[in-house]
């Protein structure tokens, strides 16, 4: 699907709106397949319809407590967890006890509805109406009361699986139909005693669970392991109690109450398992959603019937319905209640995959009901995850994060897939009983000393997110966000950067070295024959010879970039490491790559040395002596460097000591010392400078300068001070660490060498610091004359006391992904404002000193239209055209990586076989342009669709081109037909 069609979408969501049939919903597969890529992955600011219903809800066993208070009869739950599981939920959350403080998170969320279900045994404690307890019902009614007080609509639960022992005792549980008629004769009290106050009823919760795990496997209540044929009768009477007070509510309630009746239907997704949408794949990931919700949803939704697949597959198995309970059946609820969550897929019957794959889409589920059951209105009644262990507090970043990307999809869905969602469930307010797995893990939005006697709460991150989202009505387009026009400075550097450039040792096509002359045989073979006797004058070899110089710089200019950054290989020119040995046909081949470049008005932009590649190492002799944690090999690298500033530092301007040293720490090999290389390699960079403005600037007129790996940090939880901070540490450890000695006051931050003192009085002794002499500090401070920044990414980190096997170790962080963000095959999240926030940081750190990003860009793993490539490229300049017109930071010039997939797969402009990527044309749009000025719209313009106009068609753009080579081709055809024509005749007639 092209951007276009996606807005069509947007615009027209009826489009989609589909009359719903079994199976119908085979189609999502193939749609979200073919999605536009990049846009639709992008994070969506827009907002949730108006009147949407903003909700968090709980459960009765999971919350209430107070299991034998006030009348209240057991459950089939009491006696399962008092029999078979070393917790339960005598206690649980308190929340009978607590209705004053339930009332209060309420508010503080600003939820307008509040799902929560009634304890059948807590107003009937044997189960029917006969055996009423009037403490329970003062109970809900005063719930109710105070919902209504604060302004919050009830959605009612009727049963969620907390059977009365005493029905379980008597009748056997619902493999009993007479249960159909207990059921309903308490969910028509329910409604006569507070129908007036709920507008929502929901009949059960999670049938599917109930029936395949309470009578089939015994992982749930009442822990019964019944016979194959068991759970497909329990699952027939559930169905058929929904039913019974569906109709009851229809018929008694609706016309005075006015309220709606559905059933709470839980579901997994599942995709092809490869990946491969085949048809036979989609029939089986058909069956398995047709198996599980299907089983419960086409009856209620469509025509009283079980999915074909399941009758097919399970023969005598599966009950009978008549054709007046068909008839009953269909249709009775009032929107589509789905409960999407970690149960779904904990309690999932891996042979209900089908062999096919468990996928955590929310998104592609509710277009999967949307198509299945005609455009049925979808309330969200359970959604939420369970990543927070038993001992997290108030910090649960991971569920936030979960919670995060499943609002993004219920708004993609609304907005992209026009399904009729209207509302949501965060589930759930304070962590509870978590039913199978006790209290090991928590999924409140309030935290819970389950331990105390008050049982307070306390809100927790992911409650402060909810909170802002539902007073936000979404996420809101932000005004940062919003691309700007505008031109770049004339003077503004427009570059691409490559790792490395492969060595030629000898010339490719040696042109006139041969002495021979020859002569064209044009009478006889056709081929150069050679005259004997005579020798012509031979020249020697030059930088034209070399086939890869020509074919790379030729790549080159089609960017129309102005600068080439690229990086020598020391032990390629020193291969002892000091100038007793150099490799002379390989400093001539970078000779002639840089002279080349000035050739065709290209600035080379040269870097000494790449620490942090593999084939960039050190030369292996100093590598064997200790490498860098050997200071002789700073001495080593500054003679280095003064035999490249003597041999081609009148061509070169531009230097770059050392590229991504801070990089040195993420080496195996370097982790335990990597502090006193950083060191090392900080000091030999400051010699190189020195020696280079001492001897060498006053006659090339050159800049040098240290090039640093500066990906940007955020918080992964913005309320947590614990994060912000590690945030503003981890900026200190990875970038600090270089740019402070030598863009700063000559030494390490002060944040790193505090924190490295406090890990070594805990016993991290490996964290040590080393020390600069002040002379060395003098040496250091200064420099480097410009900021040179590699950036291509933003990372958050969360302060967690487990995090020391994880990247960070150091400072104890762990790096979290927000799925919410765009991210490349490779896993780099594409967030542009990042670049903006670290050029701001840089500028308010070091002053209004010039900038250039010498390296940024992102994988994509297409061959030609690289389609992602496009967006980063033109988001991340943007994001700098902003840090200089709005920011006022002093950025000289911007360096898109890499030219060629090369060293690293899928990041270059050219595939490996030179073809040129759809980016290659876009790159050299913004260069001509100069940016995005007012007056020039074809770069949002072709972005936005790129190959619906012509003039975005890159085959369009060389047109012109194409044609003169036809012309001309013509032309040379036609001339040499001439020729020899007129030359074959000419001998003829002297014959």
């Amino acid at each position: 699907m092209k951007p276009a069609a996606l807005a069509l979408l947007i615009l027209c969501p009826w489009l989609v709106s589909l009359d719903g049939h079994p199976g119908a919903g085979e189609r999502t597969w193939a749609r979200f397949a073919s999605l536009p890529y990049p846009e639709d992955n992008l994070f969506l600011h827009d907002t949730f319809p108006e009147g949407f219903l903003w909700s968090v809800g709980t459960s009765a066993y999971q919350t209430e407590g107070a299991w034998q208070q006030s009348g209240r009869g057991a459950s089939v739950w009491d006696t399962f967890t008092h029999k078979q599981l070393s917790a339960n939920g005598d206690v649980a959350s308190g929340s009978y006890n607590n209705i004053e403080r339930d009332i209060s998170a309420i508010q503080t969320l600003g939820v307008t509805h509040y799902r929560f279900s009634i304890a059948w045994s807590r107003i009937f404690p044997d189960g029917i109406v006969s055996s009423r307890n009037e403490a329970g019902l003062r109970y809900y009614s005063q719930l109710l009361q105070r919902l209504r007080d604060v302004g919050v609509e009830p959605i009612v639960t009727l049963y969620h699986w907390d059977l009365p022992q005493a029905l379980q005792d008597r009748y056997g549980g619902w493999v009993n139909e007479t249960l159909v008629y207990r059921f309903s004769e308490y969910a028509e009290f329910c409604f006569k005693a507070f129908g007036d106050r709920v507008k929502y009823w929901i009949t059960m919760d999670n049938p599917y669970a109930l029936a395949w795990h309470g009578y089939g496997t015994g992982k749930l209540a009442p822990g019964i392991r019944g016979a194959p044929n068991v759970p497909y009768t329990v699952a027939h009477n559930l169905i058929k109690a929904h039913s019974k007070t569906w109709h009851i509510y229809n018929d008694r309630f609706r016309d005075s109450q006015q309220g709606q009746v559905s059933i709470a239907l839980a579901s997994h997704w599942v995709g092809p398992k490869n990946g491969d949408i085949n048809p036979e794949a989609v029939q089986l990931c058909q069956c398995s959603m047709n198996s599980v919700l299907g089983w419960f949803a086409k009856p209620i939704f469509l025509d009283g019937d079980y999915p074909t697949c399941m009758k097919d597959n399970l023969k005598s198995l599966l009950p009978v319905f008549s054709d007046g309970e068909k008839s009953e059946i269909k249709r009775t609820a009032d929107f589509f209640a789905l409960s999407f969550g970690p149960l779904s897929f904990r309690l999932l019957d891996a042979n209900l995959l089908f062999n096919q794959s468990k996928k955590y889409f929310l998104r592609q589920l509710l277009y999967w009901i949307h198509t299945e059951y005609n455009n049925t209105k979808i309330l969200i009644a359970e959604n939420g995850w369970d990543y927070s262990r038993s001992n997290t507090k108030t910090e649960d970043v991971y569920n936030m994060y979960y919670l995060k990307g499943f609002l993004m999809d219920v708004l993609k869905a609304i907005k992209y897939d026009g399904v009729d969602v209207i509302g949501y469930t965060a589930w759930s307010l304070v962590d509870g009983f978590e039913w199978d797995v006790g209290y090991s893990t928590r999924r409140g939005l309030f935290y819970i000393d389950f331990q105390s006697e008050e049982k307070e709460v306390m809100p927790k991150s992911s409650a402060f997110f909810y909170r802002q989202v539902i007073e936000d009505n979404g996420f809101p387009p932000v005004p940062e966000n919003k691309p700007i026009t505008g031109s770049f400075p004339s003077s503004f550097v427009w570059g691409i950067s490559e790792d490395v450039v492969q060595v030629e040792t000898t010339p490719t096509t040696p042109q006139f070295v041969d002495h021979n002359i020859y002569k064209w045989d044009i009478n006889g073979t056709g081929k150069l024959l050679k005259v004997k006797g005579v020798i012509g004058q031979a020249r020697g070899g030059q930088c034209t010879d070399y086939n890869t110089i020509r074919q790379e710089i030729y790549l080159l200019q089609n960017t129309h970039a102005t600068h080439f950054q690229f990086s020598l290989n020391w032990s390629l020119i020193l291969p002892t490491g000091n100038t007793t040995q150099v490799i002379w046909a390989n400093l001539r081949y970078y000779k002639c790559y840089i002279s080349e470049l000035l050739h065709v008005n290209v600035t080379p932009v040269v870097v000494l040395y790449h620490p942090t590649l593999e084939d960039q190492r050190l030369p292996s002799v100093l590598e064997d002596n200790g490498g860098w944690m050997n200071p002789a090999t700073i001495q080593a690298f500054v003679e280095y460097a003064r035999l490249c500033f003597r041999q081609l530092g009148s061509k070169v301007k531009f230097w770059i000591t050392m590229s991504e040293p801070n990089g040195v720490k993420h080496l195996l090999g370097y982790k335990t010392n990597f502090t006193i290389i950083g060191h090392n390699l900080i000091k030999a960079h400051a010699l190189v400078w020195h020696l280079y403005n001492n001897e060498f600037r006053k006659t090339q007129h050159g800049q040098v300068s240290v090039s640093l790996h500066a990906d940007w940090v955020d918080p992964a939880d913005p309320f947590s001070r614990n994060d912000i901070e590690a945030a503003a540490r981890t900026l200190e450890f990875d970038i600090g660490w270089f740019a402070e000695p030598i863009f700063g006051h000559g030494d390490y931050p002060f944040i790193m060498r505090d924190w490295q003192s406090q890990r070594q009085i805990v016993g991290w002794h490996n964290s040590y610091l080393p020390y600069f002499t002040n002379e060395e500090k003098e040496l250091i401070h200064g420099s480097s004359d410009f900021v040179a920044l590699n950036h291509y990414t933003t990372h958050l980190v969360h302060l967690e006391g487990q995090a020391e096997a994880q990247a960070g170790y150091e400072f104890k962080v762990q790096h979290l992904k927000d799925t919410t963000w765009l991210a490349s095959p490779d896993g780099k999240a594409v967030v542009p404002g990042g670049l903006r926030k670290l050029l701001r940081w840089i500028k308010s750190k070091y002053g209004n000193v010039p900038i250039y990003i010498t390296s940024n860009g992102i994988d994509d793993d297409s061959p030609s239209k690289d389609t992602l490539r496009v967006y980063y490229i033109q988001s991340y300049i943007n994001e700098v055209l902003k840090a200089i017109k709005l920011d006022g930071v002093n950025i000289r010039g911007y360096f898109a990586w890499a030219l060629r997939d090369i060293s690293e797969p899928n990041y270059g402009f050219y595939t490996s076989n030179r073809a040129a990527k759809l980016s290659v044309e876009y790159y050299k749009r913004i260069v001509d342009n100069g940016g995005f000025p007012t007056s020039k719209i074809t770069s949002t313009k072709c972005y936005q669709d790129l190959y619906s106009s012509a003039e975005c068609n890159p085959l369009y753009l060389r047109k012109q081109l194409l044609i003169f080579a036809l012309c001309t081709s013509s032309v040379f055809t036609a001339t040499m037909f001439i020729i020899i024509y007129y030359s074959t005749k000419q001998c003829r007639k002297y014959k």
